[in-house]
């Protein structure tokens, strides 16, 4: 067997394949940073992400989205001359109202019962053989980013969604020719 093509030879991204992707993910703060990361990957390659990762856990506090919540100009300004992260005024602007939304969604009902109630609590177990069927998006994550546009998300188009999706196990996209598409398959309980 071998891991998914996408992974590559670069370490950080083997590392990545093989701990974290896919991994089924519940914990509400965990979630908003992963959608957080995902949106500021948006033009960009995810291992670009990848290697700024601890930056931006750093620059943003953690991915505390009540501290985020409450940030405002001098915030965006510091962030904007961090070299260690992506500075893009729309994405880091997005983060902090993304925190506010998050707030509200979680107040509500939870961020992850939110997202998982759309799974019914279990990632869906897809059976890709080859990389070319795996799709960029589909009708449900179509469905989660208007929904997360209404309650006031940006930056989380179908595509970055269903990134989100595979990242945070709520689908499991490793093909079955990987040994990481059993492991993971057996993670999946229900919230």
């Amino acid at each position: 067997m071998e891991r998914c093509g996408w992974a590559g030879s670069e370490q950080i991204y083997v590392d990545y394949h093989d701990t974290d992707w896919g991994v089924p993910e519940y914990d509400s703060r965990a979630l908003w940073e992963k959608l957080v990361l995902d949106g500021f990957q948006a033009g960009l390659s995810w291992i670009t992400i990848l290697k700024k990762r601890d930056n931006f856990r750093s620059a943003f506090s953690g991915f505390d989205p009540d501290v985020i919540a409450t940030w405002s100009e001098p915030e965006v300004r510091r962030l904007l001359q961090d070299p260690g992260i992506v500075r893009h005024r729309g994405k880091i602007e997005a983060t902090i109202g993304n925190a506010q939304a998050w707030q509200r969604l979680e107040r509500d009902k939870g961020f992850d019962r939110f997202l998982w109630d759309y799974v019914g609590g279990k990632p869906i177990q897809n059976r890709w053989r080859d990389m070319s069927e795996v799709p960029a998006f589909t009708p449900l994550s179509q469905q989660i980013s208007r929904d997360l546009k209404k309650a006031g998300f940006r930056f989380c188009g179908p595509t970055i969604v269903y990134a989100f999706m595979q990242a945070v196990g709520m689908v499991n996209d490793h093909l079955v020719t990987c040994p990481r598409h059993a492991e993971v398959a057996k993670l999946g309980v229900s919230t």
